[in-house]
């Protein structure tokens, strides 16, 4: 088992390669076809599995169809990781899509209209009754 800090640097090595084969270096159409960033990377214990966090910017057809393209250079992007980082073994590569920027941007759409809806309560005359 590697230790926690070498875990994380791992990940990092692996988030920042995959970056740079994300704007130069698929050549797959797919993965054009929406805006694609690397989130996160989560690699397991025994460095023997990474899986690679990527958000998708487009419709939902859009995501779909890189998400293939992702899964279809999963072979190309382990080889191309095991040629830039220097492990003993090359981990496995699984892309997962990451919605939490959207689940994000609902939950804030949703509490600036509760905001809005919400009539303005705190008056001076509230104020004016707190128990001294």
């Amino acid at each position: 088992m590697a230790t926690d800090r070498r875990v994380s640097r791992v990940a990092e090595l692996i988030k920042r390669e995959v970056s740079q084969m994300l704007l130069n270096g698929i050549k797959d159409d797919r993965v054009g076809s929406g805006m694609v960033s690397v989130t996160d990377v989560a690699v397991s214990g025994d460095l023997q599995h990474a899986k690679i966090f990527v958000s998708i910017y487009g419709t939902d057809e859009a995501k779909a169809e890189t998400m293939a393209g992702l899964k279809s250079a999963t072979g190309f992007v382990r080889s191309e990781i095991g040629a830039r980082v220097r492990l003993r073994r090359t981990p496995e590569v699984v892309f997962i899509e990451d919605n939490s920027i959207e689940r994000g941007n609902k939950v804030l759409a949703l509490l600036n209209q509760l905001k809005d809806e919400r009539p303005l309560e705190n008056t001076d005359e509230d104020f004016d009754q707190l128990p001294e």
